[in-house]
Protein backbone atom coordinates (compact mmCIF):
# COMPACT_ATOMS: atom_id res chain seq x y z
CA UNK A 1 0.00 0.00 0.00
CA UNK A 2 1.45 3.31 -0.42
CA UNK A 3 2.89 4.81 2.05
CA UNK A 4 1.46 8.15 2.26
CA UNK A 5 -2.42 6.48 3.04
CA UNK A 6 -0.38 4.78 5.94
CA UNK A 7 0.37 8.59 7.20
CA UNK A 8 -2.74 10.00 6.78
CA UNK A 9 -4.24 7.19 8.46
CA UNK A 10 -2.40 7.54 11.65
CA UNK A 11 -2.69 11.18 11.68
CA UNK A 12 -6.37 10.99 11.78
CA UNK A 13 -6.07 8.81 14.65
CA UNK A 14 -3.56 11.29 17.04
CA UNK A 15 -3.16 14.58 15.07
CA UNK A 16 -5.51 16.64 17.02
CA UNK A 17 -4.00 17.69 20.31
CA UNK A 18 -1.04 14.66 20.42
CA UNK A 19 -1.34 10.68 20.11
CA UNK A 20 -1.29 8.31 22.63
CA UNK A 21 -0.06 4.87 22.80
CA UNK A 22 -2.75 3.15 21.37
CA UNK A 23 -2.93 5.50 18.59
CA UNK A 24 -6.05 7.15 19.80
CA UNK A 25 -6.29 11.06 20.86
CA UNK A 26 -4.92 12.14 24.59
CA UNK A 27 -7.70 13.53 26.22
CA UNK A 28 -7.18 15.64 29.11
CA UNK A 29 -8.76 16.12 32.25
CA UNK A 30 -11.64 18.76 31.14
CA UNK A 31 -12.60 16.83 27.86
CA UNK A 32 -12.68 13.28 29.54
CA UNK A 33 -15.31 14.61 32.56
CA UNK A 34 -17.19 16.35 29.60
CA UNK A 35 -17.61 13.25 27.24
CA UNK A 36 -18.88 11.71 30.87
CA UNK A 37 -21.67 14.16 31.33
CA UNK A 38 -24.33 13.64 28.39
CA UNK A 39 -27.14 16.31 28.36
CA UNK A 40 -29.84 15.60 31.25
CA UNK A 41 -32.75 13.57 29.09
CA UNK A 42 -36.37 16.08 29.48
CA UNK A 43 -38.95 15.01 32.26
CA UNK A 44 -41.82 15.08 29.95
CA UNK A 45 -42.37 14.65 26.37
CA UNK A 46 -45.68 16.59 25.04
CA UNK A 47 -47.60 16.83 22.07
CA UNK A 48 -49.35 19.89 21.30
CA UNK A 49 -51.26 20.56 18.04
CA UNK A 50 -52.28 23.66 16.40
CA UNK A 51 -55.07 24.07 14.60
CA UNK A 52 -57.32 26.82 12.87
CA UNK A 53 -58.59 27.91 9.51
CA UNK A 54 -56.48 28.41 6.88
CA UNK A 55 -54.29 31.59 6.62
CA UNK A 56 -54.91 32.44 10.81
CA UNK A 57 -51.26 32.58 11.93
CA UNK A 58 -50.77 28.78 12.92
CA UNK A 59 -47.15 28.32 11.59
CA UNK A 60 -46.24 32.12 12.49
CA UNK A 61 -47.24 31.40 16.00
CA UNK A 62 -44.86 27.83 16.14
CA UNK A 63 -41.75 29.62 14.49
CA UNK A 64 -42.16 32.77 16.68
CA UNK A 65 -42.08 30.39 19.85
CA UNK A 66 -39.56 27.72 18.36
CA UNK A 67 -37.42 29.84 16.26
CA UNK A 68 -38.14 33.61 16.93
CA UNK A 69 -38.22 34.01 13.30
CA UNK A 70 -41.85 35.57 11.42
CA UNK A 71 -41.89 35.34 7.81
CA UNK A 72 -44.86 38.12 5.75
CA UNK A 73 -45.44 35.35 2.94
CA UNK A 74 -45.52 31.95 4.72
CA UNK A 75 -46.88 29.58 2.73
CA UNK A 76 -50.12 27.34 3.81
CA UNK A 77 -48.76 24.06 5.22
CA UNK A 78 -49.56 20.77 3.52
CA UNK A 79 -50.80 17.99 5.89
CA UNK A 80 -48.91 18.61 8.86
CA UNK A 81 -45.29 20.07 9.44
CA UNK A 82 -43.66 20.28 13.47
CA UNK A 83 -40.89 21.46 15.42
CA UNK A 84 -39.50 20.52 18.75
CA UNK A 85 -38.72 22.31 21.43
CA UNK A 86 -37.43 22.39 24.78
CA UNK A 87 -38.23 24.43 27.62
CA UNK A 88 -37.60 24.44 31.43
CA UNK A 89 -40.32 24.75 33.60
CA UNK A 90 -41.01 23.92 37.30
CA UNK A 91 -37.21 22.49 37.64
CA UNK A 92 -38.27 19.98 34.96
CA UNK A 93 -37.16 19.91 31.74
CA UNK A 94 -39.88 19.19 29.16
CA UNK A 95 -39.26 18.57 25.43
CA UNK A 96 -42.42 19.76 23.08
CA UNK A 97 -43.38 18.42 20.24
CA UNK A 98 -45.19 20.96 18.10
CA UNK A 99 -47.68 20.04 15.44
CA UNK A 100 -48.57 22.62 13.02
CA UNK A 101 -51.72 21.77 11.05
CA UNK A 102 -53.34 22.45 7.36
CA UNK A 103 -56.16 24.37 7.40
CA UNK A 104 -57.70 23.25 4.13
CA UNK A 105 -60.76 20.42 4.73
CA UNK A 106 -59.22 18.00 1.93
CA UNK A 107 -56.42 17.81 4.78
CA UNK A 108 -58.79 16.76 7.72
CA UNK A 109 -58.19 12.67 7.01
CA UNK A 110 -54.48 13.40 7.53
CA UNK A 111 -54.57 15.92 10.32
CA UNK A 112 -57.25 14.50 12.58
CA UNK A 113 -54.48 11.54 13.61
CA UNK A 114 -52.57 14.01 15.50
CA UNK A 115 -55.43 14.83 17.60
CA UNK A 116 -55.59 11.64 19.46
CA UNK A 117 -51.96 12.14 21.06
CA UNK A 118 -52.34 15.56 21.72
CA UNK A 119 -51.86 16.83 25.74
CA UNK A 120 -52.57 20.10 24.40
CA UNK A 121 -54.94 22.09 21.25
CA UNK A 122 -54.07 25.58 20.61
CA UNK A 123 -57.28 26.93 18.64
CA UNK A 124 -56.26 29.56 16.24
CA UNK A 125 -58.44 32.36 14.52
CA UNK A 126 -57.69 35.82 13.12
CA UNK A 127 -58.89 38.93 14.58
CA UNK A 128 -59.39 40.36 11.17
CA UNK A 129 -61.41 37.81 9.31
CA UNK A 130 -64.76 37.12 10.23
CA UNK A 131 -65.08 33.57 8.66
CA UNK A 132 -61.99 31.87 10.47
CA UNK A 133 -64.34 33.08 14.09
CA UNK A 134 -67.63 31.72 12.07
CA UNK A 135 -65.51 27.90 12.22
CA UNK A 136 -64.74 27.18 15.34
CA UNK A 137 -67.69 25.50 15.86
CA UNK A 138 -66.33 23.35 12.76
CA UNK A 139 -62.96 23.11 14.91
CA UNK A 140 -64.45 22.25 18.10
CA UNK A 141 -65.99 19.48 16.23
CA UNK A 142 -63.16 17.67 15.09
CA UNK A 143 -62.02 17.97 18.73
CA UNK A 144 -64.52 16.50 20.30
CA UNK A 145 -64.36 13.58 17.44
CA UNK A 146 -60.80 12.67 17.84
CA UNK A 147 -59.04 14.47 20.50
CA UNK A 148 -58.88 13.57 24.65
CA UNK A 149 -60.95 14.59 27.22
CA UNK A 150 -57.90 15.34 28.97
CA UNK A 151 -56.41 17.57 26.48
CA UNK A 152 -56.10 21.15 27.67
CA UNK A 153 -58.01 23.85 24.89
CA UNK A 154 -56.57 27.54 24.06
CA UNK A 155 -58.38 29.61 22.19
CA UNK A 156 -56.16 32.36 20.58
CA UNK A 157 -57.12 35.23 18.40
CA UNK A 158 -53.94 36.24 16.62
CA UNK A 159 -52.82 39.31 14.22
CA UNK A 160 -53.61 41.53 17.24
CA UNK A 161 -50.93 43.89 15.07
CA UNK A 162 -53.64 44.29 12.71
CA UNK A 163 -55.63 46.20 15.30
CA UNK A 164 -57.26 48.63 12.88
CA UNK A 165 -58.66 45.91 10.34
CA UNK A 166 -60.05 43.94 13.53
CA UNK A 167 -63.65 42.46 12.93
CA UNK A 168 -63.95 40.17 16.06
CA UNK A 169 -64.05 41.87 19.16
CA UNK A 170 -62.22 40.52 22.58
CA UNK A 171 -65.79 40.10 23.90
CA UNK A 172 -66.57 37.57 21.06
CA UNK A 173 -63.65 35.68 21.80
CA UNK A 174 -64.04 35.91 25.86
CA UNK A 175 -67.87 34.35 25.62
CA UNK A 176 -67.04 31.42 23.02
CA UNK A 177 -64.36 30.21 25.22
CA UNK A 178 -66.59 30.50 27.74
CA UNK A 179 -68.56 28.13 26.48
CA UNK A 180 -66.28 25.70 26.35
CA UNK A 181 -65.44 23.57 29.65
CA UNK A 182 -61.83 24.61 30.53
CA UNK A 183 -60.77 26.33 27.33
CA UNK A 184 -58.69 29.37 28.15
CA UNK A 185 -58.52 32.29 25.82
CA UNK A 186 -55.81 34.85 24.64
CA UNK A 187 -55.17 37.40 21.53
CA UNK A 188 -51.48 37.08 20.53
CA UNK A 189 -49.53 38.72 17.91
CA UNK A 190 -46.84 36.61 15.66
CA UNK A 191 -45.62 39.44 14.01
CA UNK A 192 -44.88 41.49 17.38
CA UNK A 193 -44.13 38.60 18.85
CA UNK A 194 -46.73 39.73 21.75
CA UNK A 195 -48.27 37.25 23.87
CA UNK A 196 -46.37 34.06 21.77
CA UNK A 197 -44.42 32.75 24.63
CA UNK A 198 -47.26 33.15 27.39
CA UNK A 199 -49.70 30.89 25.58
CA UNK A 200 -47.64 28.07 25.24
CA UNK A 201 -46.07 28.25 28.19
CA UNK A 202 -49.29 28.62 30.22
CA UNK A 203 -50.89 25.82 28.21
CA UNK A 204 -47.71 23.40 29.10
CA UNK A 205 -47.80 24.74 32.58
CA UNK A 206 -51.35 23.69 32.60
CA UNK A 207 -50.52 19.85 31.34
CA UNK A 208 -48.40 19.96 33.71
CA UNK A 209 -51.00 20.63 36.42
CA UNK A 210 -52.42 17.49 35.39
CA UNK A 211 -49.29 15.38 35.74
CA UNK A 212 -47.51 14.24 39.06
CA UNK A 213 -44.92 15.94 39.89
CA UNK A 214 -42.45 16.06 42.58
CA UNK A 215 -41.96 19.80 42.78
CA UNK A 216 -45.51 21.88 43.76
CA UNK A 217 -46.70 24.55 41.40
CA UNK A 218 -45.42 27.96 42.77
CA UNK A 219 -43.94 29.61 39.43
CA UNK A 220 -46.97 30.11 37.55
CA UNK A 221 -50.25 30.79 38.69
CA UNK A 222 -54.12 29.00 37.44
CA UNK A 223 -55.13 32.78 36.76
CA UNK A 224 -52.00 33.55 34.25
CA UNK A 225 -54.77 34.00 31.48
CA UNK A 226 -57.54 34.83 33.08
CA UNK A 227 -59.13 37.84 31.93
CA UNK A 228 -59.58 40.96 33.86
CA UNK A 229 -62.08 43.40 32.65
CA UNK A 230 -60.46 45.47 30.14
CA UNK A 231 -60.36 49.28 31.11
CA UNK A 232 -62.66 52.75 29.70
CA UNK A 233 -60.61 54.66 27.00
CA UNK A 234 -61.18 57.16 24.44
CA UNK A 235 -63.61 55.87 21.71
CA UNK A 236 -60.30 57.45 19.23
CA UNK A 237 -57.84 55.46 20.67
CA UNK A 238 -57.60 51.31 20.53
CA UNK A 239 -58.10 49.35 23.42
CA UNK A 240 -54.85 48.50 25.34
CA UNK A 241 -53.40 45.27 24.64
CA UNK A 242 -53.76 42.34 27.52
CA UNK A 243 -51.07 40.51 28.24
CA UNK A 244 -51.68 36.74 29.28
CA UNK A 245 -49.45 37.03 32.56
Amino acid sequence: MDSRYEIQRRGGGGGFGGGSAGGSPALTGAQSRRRKMPPRPADYKLQIIIIGSRGVGKTSLMERFTDDTFCEACKSTVGVDFKIKTVELRGKKIRLQIWDTAGQERFNSITSAYYRGAKGIILVYDITKQETFDDLPKWMKMIDKYASEDAELLLVGNKLDCEADRVITRQQGERFSSRISGMRFCEASAKDNFNVDEIFLKLVNDILNKLPMEVPNRELSNSILSLQPEPEVPPELPPPRVRCC
